[in-house]
């Protein structure tokens, strides 16, 4: 269990604490909802989660086969429904991997970190209302 505690500081903008950290996060609505956009919107944390924890438990699969995966990359992008209710329609995630990984992971690797991204807590946990698409490069 985890305690994160959110404080609504006006103009549309919350603060948000990690209680066994004590790091804070400021979001804000974005442009395109009467926001000013100047920080990560909720649903932007959304997209974020789902990027850092695919990277997060590929690490941890890399770790067990003494495999280094810093430098790897994750860019999320994420589009919001145009029609009511207002949600995340799509977040299309694209993995790149440092030459020097792609090199020194052999291919029955590369797909055990891939299944570990496509299986993160993150990802699962997204209804199938949210159409997730994943790509990697292993350049």
């Amino acid at each position: 269990m985890v305690d994160l505690y959110l404080k609504y500081t006006g103009d549309l903008r919350c603060e948000a604490l990690h209680g066994p950290s004590q790091s804070h996060i400021v979001t804000d609505a974005p442009v395109d909802n009467h926001g000013r956009g100047q920080a990560f919107s909720p649903t932007d944390l959304v997209g974020t989660a789902l990027g850092a924890c695919m990277l997060t438990v590929m690490g941890i699969a890399a770790q067990a086969h003494r495999i280094e995966l810093t430098g790897t990359t994750a860019h999320v992008v994420k589009e919001m429904t145009q029609q009511r209710p207002r949600r995340i329609a799509r977040l299309t995630v694209k993995l790149s991997f440092p030459s020097e990984v792609s090199q020194l992971t052999p291919e029955s690797i590369r797909h055990e970190l891939e299944a570990a991204a496509e299986n993160c807590p993150v990802r699962l946990s997204l209804s199938d209302a949210v159409h997730v698409s994943v790509g990697f490069d292993w350049q």
